[in-house]
């Protein structure tokens, strides 16, 4: 490495699973390797996409904050899921993607050498920004179980010390859709009063939930709402992947600097996507569009775990992934993968970089193929396994 803040940042694997998938150009190859999803945009955001070409406000860099439209429904989608209001002038900044939005938020938190706690497993491209902002994961380990994934309040609230910049939570997680709630938020909130830290809640995800319970927003809790800063993004609920349109929505005293972080580093964001976004956010059906694509996912899960009785699975709560302890068949995730590519047909990702558990643990993601496809699935693992 060229530079000293890439050392400690190895990649994905996606990409290159990804890569090597397409290349095989074989329609019998079950993907399993990336967040994609065959599942349609809604209606209204194709419709608003292909009209923002004949329109010149779609072709320009202003305003650099993003649209006013996207702005105010940005602010009224996370209001509405957090119990309060955002003035969308000045608490809301559109992004390139919720991942633009993570790291100009570490950006505008994070002094080099400071802690974000983070939860483990969990996704490589949230770590490796904390450590591009010279932040320092903290690591709190999820327990794995047949029944899932917990996360003790306790540990997390533990994990919270003088170096603690940031917290950083996703909810449901990725790649383990595990899920937090109220227990969490209120050891966080008592762990954090009287600190300068920021919760930085990954809500790219949050109504992607199997268990029917409604999202737990920690700007809901009444000593966490001044310092959480919420992140989301087109790409999950809404399927807008290619759009690239994500928001940072929190309070005042902060957004300014995150907005001064944009400013600086992508600048703004796909003009002709975002009327597109703000139309399917808006929309009076959008909560009934996403609770049915998450029945799809919720099929796709259900016929995975199906498929892979008796492997050492842990179900998710919500996402669009889960995850395969390989360690307890004898293998590095590697090595599995390796062998479900070349015996079985099948791409799947291994977690090595995602915290440190992902060493242990292959990834099936469930978004980007139908319960027909899935139906052989344990066969093909046979075939790889043994």
């Amino acid at each position: 490495m060229t530079v000293s803040r890439l050392r400690e940042i190895p990649g994905i694997g996606v990409d290159l699973l990804g890569d090597r998938a397409d290349q095989e150009n074989d329609d019998t190859l079950l993907r399993l390797e990336n967040l994609d999803t065959d599942l349609r945009p809604p209606a209204v955001a194709l419709e608003t996409t292909k009209a923002a070409i004949d329109q010149d406000s779609a072709n320009s860099y202003l305003p650099f904050q993003g649209g006013v439209t996207l702005r105010q429904a940005a602010a009224a989608h996370v209001g509405r899921m957090a119990g309060r209001r955002y003035d969308p002038a000045r608490e809301c900044v559109i992004t390139a993607g919720g991942l633009n939005g993570v790291l100009n938020t570490l950006l505008a938190t994070v002094e080099p050498g400071d802690e974000v706690v983070m939860a483990d497993p969990i996704y490589a491209g949230l770590v490796n920004r904390v450590r591009l902002a010279g932040g320092v994961p903290r690591f709190v380990p999820l327990a794995a179980s047949a029944g899932g994934w917990t996360l003790d309040p306790g540990e997390l609230a533990a994990a919270v010390t003088r170096r603690t910049a940031v917290v950083l939570m996703m909810s449901p997680a990725m790649p383990t859709g595990s899920v937090l709630g109220p227990a969490h938020w209120e050891a966080l909130s008592r762990a954090l009063d009287g600190t300068p830290a920021w919760l930085l809640y990954d809500a790219a995800m949050e109504r992607i939930r199997f268990d029917d319970a409604e999202p737990a927003h920690p700007a809901r809790h009444e000593g966490l709402a001044a310092r959480t800063v919420t992140v989301g993004s087109a790409s999950k609920e809404l399927r807008m992947i290619g759009w690239r349109v994500g928001w940072v929505v929190g309070p005042e005293t902060i957004m300014a600097d995150v907005n001064l972080v944009g400013l600086s580093n992508v600048v703004c964001q796909v003009g002709l996507a975002q009327e597109a976004v703000a139309a399917a956010l808006a929309s009076p059906d959008a909560d009934a569009d996403v609770a049915r694509a998450v029945d799809v996912w919720r099929g796709r899960c259900d016929t995975i775990l199906d498929q892979l009785a008796g492997y050492p699975v842990i179900p998710p709560d919500g996402g669009w992934s889960l995850l395969v302890d390989t360690s307890q068949l004898g293998m590095s995730p590697a090595e599995a993968s390796e062998r479900l590519f070349t015996r079985g047909r099948v791409a799947a990702t291994p977690m090595n970089g995602w915290g440190p558990s992902g060493d242990r643990h292959l990834r099936f993601v469930f978004a980007n193929e139908p319960v027909e496809r899935l139906r052989d699935l344990r066969s093909r693992v046979e075939a790889a396994w043994g």
